[in-house]
């Protein structure tokens, strides 16, 4: 067993998933220290949303062993460390009522509830939802209905709903996906301040395409099939050799002003 690192948030060893007959994740060894920005990349079916599972602490390895915030996934109560783990997913998007309001969306993260229902919200949590509308660039949405959002929208929504409870950990499962060229390019700014702010937790952002991932990004891990090709430095692993191999087909990679670059040779 590897030692455990005082300073990770998140410490898999070994981790293997397996559903029935089905191996999900295979033997997968990472650490995400305290001050780094991560991205996870890899084809459909390769792992990566299963591994994020495991990391908001909704899903159990089959083996092997994963440490998130310093306690044992299985040795834990996990309704205790949810709440310290800001997770943005389409699994979760799909669970919030369409009848809810936005700002409710948010607020109630700090309840860990989905769903207003009969909890009365402080002025100060209100003001807090507000602002991190606003700091995701939905501020306008504060009173729509989430059923009335664009999935853009509800992607922005549950960013600011992830930074509520001033997680430790940020967890973003392909935040932008459903949106246009112009809403896509927005969040990405967006999400290059965040990446800057020493004061921001350790996140992982998990997507298919190098295109989407922001300036800031410190270290990526590449999934094929379960399986880890590399995880490192960011500017290590996005290279046109190990991409390749992580896709299955041949690619050009270049970097310009901080943003990566992949197209099929």
């Amino acid at each position: 067993m590897a030692e455990i690192n005082p300073d990770a948030v998140l410490q898999f060893d070994e981790l293997t998933v397996r559903r029935g007959s089905k191996l999900l994740l295979d033997r997968i060894s990472w650490t995400v220290e305290e001050d780094e920005r991560w991205a996870v990349l890899g084809a459909n079916g390769a792992g990566k949303t299963t591994l994020l599972q495991v990391a908001a602490a909704t899903l159990h390895p089959s083996s092997g062993s994963a440490y998130i915030l310093g306690d044992r996934l299985g040795a834990v109560d996990v309704f205790e460390l949810r709440p310290r783990i800001g997770l943005a997913s389409s699994a979760l998007a799909q669970r919030i009522p369409n009848a809810e309001i936005v700002t409710d969306v948010v607020v109630s993260a700090g309840y860990s509830v989905l769903g207003r229902w009969r909890e009365a919200y402080g002025r100060l949590d209100v003001r807090r939802a507000i602002k991190l509308l606003e700091r995701v660039g939905v501020g306008d949405l504060a009173e729509r209905t989430y059923g009335t959002l664009s999935q853009g929208e509800r992607a922005r929504v549950q960013i600011a709903r992830a930074l509520m409870t001033d997680p430790e950990l940020l967890l973003l499962d392909e935040p932008a996906a459903g949106m246009d060229l112009g809403g896509r390019e927005d969040l990405i700014r967006r999400l290059t301040r965040f990446a800057a702010d020493p004061d921001a937790p350790a996140s992982v952002l998990v997507t298919h395409h190098v295109e989407e991932l922001p300036p800031g990004i410190s270290h990526v891990l590449l999934l094929r099939d379960g399986r880890t090709v590399a995880a490192g430095l960011a500017p290590d692993v996005l290279n046109a050799a190990l991409l390749s191999e992580t896709f299955g087909l041949p690619l050009q990679v270049e970097r310009r002003d901080g943003r990566w670059y992949a197209r099929a040779v």
